[in-house]
């Protein structure tokens, strides 16, 4: 009996902490698409056009992370950057090459400013 309580609290602790997670990963996107939708100032018909895209990219970056866990850096790295050089078309079509450049551009600001204000936050927490 004792054992079977501790799996129930395990299991549910687990799932606490996973929606957790969920729950940051889902308040990073959200700030992630206010972020560039205000750094790329997009148009209503713009956006219409461009997150459809963008949601097929992400899909398409997160399949290449997952299935490349733990295996060569190097090769990971090449097919992120060819999936990324895929949708660089897509993404010109909605809105222009400029603004395409614009995107990858904004995208490794808000993911350079997401890391920095981590690596604050524990040092904070150290101090």
């Amino acid at each position: 009996m004792k054992y079977i309580f501790t799996l129930l609290v395990f299991i549910g602790s687990f799932q606490l902490v996973s929606q957790a997670q969920q729950r940051d990963g889902e308040r990073l996107e959200a700030l992630k698409v206010a972020y560039l939708t205000k750094k790329l100032s997009l148009t209503s018909e713009e956006a219409q056009k461009f997150w459809p895209v963008y949601n097929e990219y992400m899909d398409e970056l997160k399949k290449v992370r997952a299935d490349s866990r733990g295996g060569d850096e190097l090769k990971r790295e090449e097919k992120l950057l060819e999936v990324r050089k895929k949708y660089q078309t897509s993404f010109s079509k909605a809105l222009s090459p400029e603004r395409a450049n614009q995107f990858f551009k904004a995208e490794k600001e808000f993911y350079s400013y997401v890391q920095k204000e981590l690596q604050e936050r524990r040092q904070q927490r150290q101090d």
